[in-house]
Parts: structure tokens; sequence; C-alpha cells
């Protein structure tokens, strides 16, 4: 008796550690692939578009966070089932799902152009239920389909009534991501705003996580597709995501008790402002501090003139402010260019394991 209490203590403790220790993890699924080209432009073909800006999207993922695990659903011109790409991340036991598309309409039609990002849901609009349309039409490469997505035709608008009673339960962390996406797009990488949408897509159906599809702009839209097909715009949307998860995951973290509470010399958040993320333990980080006080302050303080995500760490019983939040000098020589123009006294600080070095 006393051998199997021990060991299922010992059964208990290693599923606790393997359950904090576990790495969040982040599916990047560019559309399309290999046979299925996505819509196609003038010059360009959504399928390579997509999978340039999903690579780069995981490589700065990769950077900024180390302890983030990245996977694809592709990451060569090769074509996956919808299906498949859903069991990749529920297999992978995945933190967030983001498929990545472009947008097309008839070349007899004059071309909008602008991005929006879609959550699971039931269209509210035409043009909703027309891009779900576009994007659900994959199947029809795939054999049996009929079968497979149990009788789904996605040229139906029957067919999308099965939204309506879908209830999603990752429906307000995915909403919330796709706001901070559609904002990074539209205020970073200056693209024109279509919103945050809801429609049917198949490949959002299955995933058991919080999830979002971006339309990255119209391929159909002549000066559109210039930018998209470009080195100059895919960097920036990829960055104007990161951007977005850096947010997500930074908010992620604080509601699971990842940063430490203020105490002598330790950094923590202001109010729902974050510390450092990304920084491997004992790698030296740079911020820049440029406010001392005896009081604390909340988050977004008027105090702050405008600089946010701001961290407080504390010494004595002085409270100590710091923004920005990077492994590299030269980066922290720039924030802290930027910080002047408010703080003229501000400087640079260094950081390693969320303490004070230098």
């Amino acid at each position: 008796m006393l051998l199997c209490c021990l060991l299922l203590s010992s059964l208990l403790f290693t599923g606790t550690l393997w359950a904090q220790e576990r790495p969040f993890t982040v599916i990047i699924d560019p559309g399309h692939g290999g046979k299925d080209p996505g819509a196609v432009g003038a010059t360009s073909k959504e399928k390579e578009i997509v999978l340039s800006v999903a690579l780069k999207l995981g490589r700065m993922i990769e950077k900024g966070h180390p302890d983030v695990k990245v996977l694809y659903t592709r990451n060569e011109d090769r074509f996956v089932e919808l299906n498949k790409r859903a069991e990749i991340a529920n297999k992978a036991k995945g933190d967030l799902f983001i498929s990545i598309h472009c947008n097309a309409v008839d070349r007899r039609r004059t071309s909008p152009r602008g991005v929006e990002t879609f959550v699971l849901g039931l269209h509210r609009s035409k043009d909703n239920l027309d891009v779900a349309k576009a994007e659900n039409a994959v199947i029809m490469y795939e054999e049996d389909y009929s079968v497979k997505y149990e009788g789904f035709n996605p040229n139906e608008p029957e067919s999308y009534i099965i939204f309506e009673f879908m209830a999603n339960e990752f429906l307000d962390q995915s909403v919330r991501f796709a706001t901070m996406v559609q904002n990074q797009l539209v205020s970073n990488s200056k693209r024109e705003n279509r919103d945050v949408r809801q429609a049917g897509f198949l490949v959002l159906r299955e995933v058991a996580m919080p999830s979002v599809l971006i339309e990255l702009g119209y391929i159909s839209h002549r000066q559109e597709e210039g930018y998209l097909k470009s080195e100059s715009g895919q960097t920036s949307l990829a960055t104007s995501i990161y951007n977005a998860f850096h947010q997500y995951k930074r908010e992620h973290d604080k509601k699971s008790h990842v940063f430490g509470t203020t105490g002598n010399n330790t950094s923590s958040p202001a109010g729902s402002a974050a510390s450092s993320q990304g920084v491997a333990p004992g790698v030296k980080e740079y911020r820049v501090q440029f406010l001392t006080s005896s009081r604390e302050y909340e988050s977004g303080a008027s105090v702050f003139k405008g600089l946010h995500p701001v961290s407080v760490y504390k010494e004595g019983a002085t409270y100590k402010y710091t923004f920005g939040s990077t492994r590299s000098h030269e980066e922290s020589q720039r924030t802290l260019r930027e910080v002047r123009k408010k703080f003229k006294d501000a400087f640079i600080v260094e950081f390693v394991d969320g303490k004070r070095v230098k």
C-alpha cells in the first residue's frame, strides 16, 4: 500500500510538473498550397504569399519568444486537407491557431482593398458568406469531401446553418486576439480597415483552441497585390501579426501567473501592463527607465504620457517604471531616443531573470 501511494504521488507530481512546463504552442496555418493555388492575382498566387508571411511570422515568434513552440500546418508548397490542419493543431494541444489567407473578388468586379480578421461564427452579411465560401471551396480538391465533411457543400448557403448552433467556448479569446491582429494590421502596416468579422470556416470549426483567420488583403486589387507580394509588404504584415501575438501572449502569461509579484528589486507589470517576455533564463535584457515614484500607478495612468506597456520594479520604498524589453542594446538605444521625447532623464537599465543588474 505504501509503495502504491508513493507511485501515485510521483505520478501526480510528474503530471503537475509537466502541465507547468508544457510550452505555449502556436499553430500557423498558411492557407491552400500544392494543387490548390488559392486566389490568383494578375502576377501572384495566394498560396505563395501566405506561406512567405507565415514563415516570417514563425521566425519572429521563435526569436522573440524562445519559450513558445511554433508548428506549421505546412512549411512548403504542398496540399493539406482542411480536416488535417485541425488534426495537426489538436494533436499538438495548441494554445492558438492562426490561419493566413488573401482575399479576392471576381475579375469582372471592381476589387475592394483592406484587411479583415475572422473568427468562427455565423456570417451576418453576404460579403462574409462569400469569403467563407471561397476559403471552404478548398475541400473540393479532396476525395470524398461530401462524406468527410458530412454532406457540407461550400456553395450552398443552407450548409452554413450548422454554424448558428455551434457554441464556441474559445470565442471570447478568439475575438480578443482577432481585435489585436486587426488593430496592428491597420496601425502598423497602414492597411485599410475592414474590421473583425464572423463567418463559417471549416478550417476553424474543428480546432479546439482560440483561432482566427486573417485575410491579409485583396490579391484582385492591382495596387494591393503589389504590396502583398513585395518583401517589405510581407515583412510588415508578419510584424503586425507578431506584435498582436506578443500582446496576446503577455496577457496569457499574466493570467497564468507567469509573472512574479512585486518585491525588492523584482520586476512586475504595472497594472495590466507587462514586464519582459520572450527572454530566456540567464539572458540579459535592456529596458528604459523613465520614472521613479513613491506611489504605485495603475496601467494607463496619465503620468506615463501614453507609454504602454509599462513595467515596475521596487527598490526600498521607491517604485521604478520602465518601458520596452529587448535583448538588443542597439534596439534599446532606439527606444531610449523615443522615450526621451517625453521623459528627458530616461536611461537604459539591464535585467537578468527579472532582476536589475545594472
